[in-house]
């Protein structure tokens, strides 16, 4: 209770953070300064630059004296590009607050909805002398949402109109539930069985009690049953049964573990403690350590089957960079002195300086001019920082200017180019806006000499079909090779006109864009038209650059059995390419396309389509790809059909989607039948919705704000985190809780079974075979302390083991450890030693032999102590048994815990504390000098020695036959050193004395089929330039002679010239002879 109010307090405390912000409205021709939480609708807001709206508004105003406005949407959408917003001509002349007074104007608009990207309203504009008001539309184009960032503009005035819960970005979250681990949810449900067998156990003692009872032989029994009818032990009332009821139910409680959430809840917030304390989870840049908001899923982290991943500032470092162009069919790359050939040949200077000039003049970046110190400075030595709609669009205008061609301003009526520190200006005429079906975009400028200049950039796909003349072949090949290498790729071509050709299609040009109906058709018509008949200049090549180690982190993910989906805000063209490079599709994969579907039946037809297609060709990889209208139209109507086309493909990228639509994806997945445990990575408030529902939530603490740090189970600084989070902590963490738990079952059940034994030979009494004050110690004591270390230090592999061989996060899949069988077989050994302990020792003192030297007969407790000392004692070392990881601590709290027992009881059993003390606890005297008498003869020591060997003999043939069938870390590494080298088979060495079977690898290498590879053995016995072939079907599990067509081949050629044998390629073999193992052997 107290760990789970701590959380909730760090969550209210970041809450009030938020809500507490200060903000600037306008009230009484003043500015006033108010708490975010206390913004009403129709306030009027000023928002300054680089902070976040705290609410959805609409413009009225900026700085700019055209009322426009560059905000960034990062938090909702993903996207750091910048996106220009605009205000009504008649409100953006109001500049300060007291024009603004005189404002008076009403909007109406529809109720909020989730759709980020849609806006529908009226302003009616109420002005003096005139009889009605002056109504205009308001759109999306308007709205400023809450979350985004005012950028390039000192401040902008907006009215609320949407606030708190009723905001877009709150809409798109969802209301944080309460998370279970997938162990916790099993724990509960064999809690439940105890609390059944615990009903079952005393109801049946009870009624063997009564059973007994009225048996004839009872009244005869004359020791004992006169005193109990004395005090109406016999009686048949009501009351008395069910006070029988509840005394077996106390006397057999201590089944239920009821320490072991006390236990649990110590381990899991330590655990959290140790993930921030990890210095491998630090990020120095920034200067951030993992956090863990909660402890309640620690183990989770070992269980993710599904990842869901935002792209933009989680796999991206939101960076673009330039590194190389194709320029007149010849290569470059980017080097500290320029542009440099790839190749001995270049091109000319003209074509050069033309082909920088259009990487300068393409584009609608915003130009923010730096004045550090005030001074007036000459265009030279201005800094600039550019803003840029597009992250490709910024990248080329830097290298542009690195290339000392320099954006020194620019408007959307002109462009100024600083060219050998001479200022030139370009006017622009229009701007042909890019587009996902044109994939092109283009601008049409007048030069200094007059003349009209159309420049297009685009893809590759695009541009050079509309192309006649140009290097075409050359940089095509260009293009492919950057598309190898994992860069986003833009050709740029040029076009000059005649004043009568643009006053032409500037005419058309203002007819489509003034059209009521088809606008977007017409635009496109035109669009297409203009870009035409173009001149191919060259190609850009630019690195969208990842986050350290994606490649490596995605792949070993892959490696662990966890699949991996893509779901960003971004558009597709950019979000397929960032698959591709980061490793997300493979180049092997077939890619399916789901993209601009109209309605749910094309839709529908198109998931059949993909469906027949992966049935024609199973055998294949398959990737899909998915918009957010498409997803819209599958998850009403087609939400099953999707599911199992999504489950059925190795990888999966969703685009455009809404945060909203994050959250349903993820759904989809975590309510499938095989219910996987699912987890959502991401670092925008756009990706909170999605962290929420899945059942773990992961924030990166990146460039979007804070909110997915706020809202996720965990968080740290880098992607690449991910690894030692899952593979290693994870690991850890559901290994230590889950032993923690069967370990919970297995001592309970070897402590108290014996006092239903007890009760079989006492004639189903009340009495207790252990002293009250063992009860008391037991799980407190006794047994308490090592097990808390143990699932806090315990690790029961290495770290670099696990980094190095993520299969074993497989392992543990789906609750492993926690399955039926498992927890079967602990509380069986629970019993069978409880049996143990109890009749070992009944048959060492059957027929009332004396084992003490004076032959004095061994008491009630005398017996109660031995079971329980060798209780204690074989429990503790069944934990010894399972550690793995010895350090001081563990070893300190294991000794402090075996030597503790004799030293409490020898202290409490060798003092009448009654006498010292004068209090009635200690007012018993049972245990007087029982604890030292109990141990005086060499037989208990000899039966001790035997009992211990016979109790854990059960768990030693399962340990053997455990460590028979899995294998160490040593030979997972050797197979994942052969497998890897499959690739590289000139390297390939295997020991020949390192046993290698076929079915430890996976195929990795279906590009080695059926391929015969000269090897070396020396000593053999094999004369040289003979051949050995195995093959192993593809449709059945055991191997068969030779090989085939149909199924996968190793073919090895011996020589004699080294002692190295090479195996090619295998596929997963499940059974395979001891004769067939040695055939593949080294």
């Amino acid at each position: 209770m107290i760990k789970q109010g701590y959380e909730d307090f760090l969550r209210h405390k970041t809450d009030k953070e938020v809500n507490n912000r200060p903000v600037t409205i306008v009230k009484n021709s003043e500015l006033v300064e108010v708490l975010s939480k206390d913004v009403k609708v129709g306030d009027i807001l000023r928002c300054r630059r680089d902070k976040e709206l705290p609410c959805d508004m609409v413009l009225l105003s900026s700085h700019n004296p055209e009322g426009d406005c560059y905000v960034t949407t990062a938090n909702l959408d993903g996207e750091t590009n910048l996106k220009i917003f605009r205000s009504l001509p008649e409100t953006a002349i109001l500049q300060d607050e007291e024009s603004l007074m005189d404002l008076h104007a009403v909007i109406k608009c529809q109720q909020p909805i989730t759709d980020l990207y849609k806006f529908v309203g009226v302003m009616e504009l109420h002005q003096p002398g005139q009889s009605g008001p002056v109504v205009r539309s308001l759109n999306a184009e308007n709205m400023l949402l809450r979350g985004s960032k005012v950028k390039n503009t000192l401040f902008v005035f907006g009215v609320a109109v949407y606030t708190g819960e009723q905001s877009k970005v709150a809409l798109n979250s969802k209301k944080k539930g309460q998370k279970f681990s997938c162990l916790e949810k099993s724990m509960n449900k064999y809690l439940i069985a105890m609390l059944i067998y615990l009903v079952i156990q005393t109801c049946l003692a009870t009624g063997l009690k009564y059973y007994f009872n009225n048996k004839d032989i009872t009244p005869k029994s004359w020791y004992f049953y006169p005193a109990a009818e004395d005090q109406g032990d016999y009686s048949d009332s009501v009351l008395k049964f069910f006070e029988d009821l509840l005394s077996f139910l106390v006397l057999f409680n201590y089944i239920i573990p009821i320490s072991l959430y006390v236990t649990l809840e110590m381990q899991k917030f330590s655990g959290s403690v140790w993930i921030g304390l990890d210095l491998d989870l630090y990020d120095e840049v920034t200067d951030q350590r993992a956090k863990a908001n909660t402890s309640d899923l620690n183990e989770e982290l070992g269980q993710v089957e599904y990842m869901f991943t935002d792209k933009t500032g989680t796999l991206t470092e939101n960076e673009m960079q330039f590194r190389q162009c194709s320029i007149g069919g010849v290569k470059y790359r980017e080097g500290d002195t320029g542009l440099l050939p790839c190749s001995d040949e270049e091109t000319s200077e003209i074509k050069l300086r033309e082909f920088i000039l259009s990487m300068a003049l393409c584009h609608t970046v915003h130009v923010n001019e730096d004045e550090v110190d005030g001074r007036a400075r000459s265009d030279s030595e201005l800094r600039r920082n550019y803003e840029a709609s597009s992250p490709d669009e910024k990248a080329l205008v830097e290298a542009a200017n690195r290339l000392s061609i320099i954006l020194a301003r620019g408007t959307p009526e002109y462009q100024e180019i600083l060219v050998d520190d001479k200022l030139v200006r370009y006017d622009v005429l229009n701007v042909l806006e890019f587009d996902p079906t044109r994939k092109c975009m283009s601008i049409i400028l007048r030069t200094p000499e007059g003349n009209i200049l159309l420049i297009c950039k685009g893809a590759e796909s695009t541009i050079i079909h509309k192309c006649t003349s140009g290097p075409k072949e050359e940089v095509l090949r260009h293009v492919t090779d950057f598309a190898v290498e994992g860069l986003r790729t833009l050709c740029f071509a040029t076009r000059t006109l005649t004043e009568e050709e643009y006053g032409e299609m500037n005419k058309k040009l203002h007819e489509a864009a003034t059209a009521l109906d088809d606008r977007e058709e017409k635009q496109t018509e035109v669009f297409n038209m203009i870009e035409n008949n173009l001149t191919l200049i060259g190609a850009t090549a630019v690195e969208d650059k990842l986050q350290d180690k994606v490649v490596e982190t995605l792949e070993k993910l892959r490696e662990a059995g966890i699949k991996i989906w893509v779901l960003t805000g971004d558009k597709q063209e950019t979000a397929v390419n960032i698959s591709h490079s980061c490793g997300h599709f493979k180049p092997t994969m077939r890619e399916l396309m789901v993209v601009k579907t109209t309605d749910q039946r094309s839709c529908g037809e198109r998931l059949a389509s993909h469906h027949e297609q992966m049935g024609l060709d199973p055998r294949s990889e398959y990737a899909l790809v998915i918009d957010g209208a498409s997803l819209h139209f599958a998850l009403e109507d087609h939400h099953e059909s999707l599911r199992n086309l999504c489950l059925k493909c190795v990888a999966v990228l969703c685009c455009r989607m809404s945060p909203l639509q994050k959250a349903l994806v993820v759904k989809l997945v975590k309510c499938s039948p095989e219910a996987p445990s699912t987890m959502a990575i991401g670092d925008g408030a756009n990706d909170v919705s999605m962290i929420q529902e899945a059942h773990l939530g992961l924030g990166i603490m990146g460039k979007e704000g804070r909110q997915a740090v706020r809202n996720s189970d965990y968080a740290f600084a880098r992607f690449s985190f991910l690894l030692k989070l899952l593979l290693v902590h994870g690991h850890w963490y559901y290994n230590r809780i889950a032993v923690t738990v069967q370990y919970f079952f297995y001592k309970n059940f070897a402590f108290i079974t014996a006092q239903f034994y007890y009760a079989c030979h006492s004639y189903f009494s009340h009495q207790t075979v252990y002293e009250s004050l063992y009860l008391t110690l037991f799980n407190i004591t006794c047994t308490g302390l090592p097990i808390l270390v143990y699932g806090i230090m315990e690790q029961n592999m290495k770290a670099k083991d696990l980094l190095a061989n993520p299969r074993y996060y497989r392992r543990l899949n789906r609750n492993s450890l926690m399955t039926l069988p498992q927890c079967a077989y602990w509380v069986a050994l629970g019993i069978w030693q409880s049996l143990v302990f109890f009749y070992g020792f009944r048959f060492l003192i059957g027929d009332d032999a004396s084992l003490k030297p004076n032959m004095e007969l061994s008491g009630l407790w005398t017996f109660g102590t031995w079971v329980y000392t060798m209780c204690v004692l074989i429990v503790n070392f069944k934990l010894c048994i399972e550690t793995s990881y010895w350090n001081w601590v563990a070893a300190v709290c294991m000794v402090v815990s075996i030597l503790g027992y004799p030293v409490l009881i020898s202290i409490y059993s060798g003092i009448l504390w009654a006498e010292k003390l004068q209090i009635s606890y200690f007012s018993s005297t049972t245990l007087y000098f029982v604890f030292f008498e109990s141990f005086m003869s060499w037989s208990f020591w000899f039966n001790f020695i035997l009992l211990t060997a016979i109790a854990f003999l059960p768990d030693y043939v399962y340990k053997v036959s455990m460590l028979y069938y899995q294998q160490s870390p040593k030979t997972l590494r050797q197979v994942d050193s052969c497998s890897s080298s499959l690739t590289h088979p000139e390297s390939l060495t295997i020991s020949q004395n390192v046993p290698f079977y076929a079915e430890d690898c996976e195929y990795r290498t279906a590009n080695l089929l059926n391929a015969n590879m000269e090897i070396s053995h020396a000593n053999n016995g094999l004369p040289p330039g003979s051949y050995i072939n195995q093959g192993f079907s593809e449709e059945t599990d055991g191997p068969r002679s030779g090989g085939n067509d149909n199924s996968t081949s190793t073919s090895a050629k011996y020589d004699s010239n080294s002692n190295g044998v090479v195996l090619t390629t295998f596929r997963r073999v499940q059974s395979m002879t001891t004769d067939e193992k040695n055939g593949v052997s080294s």
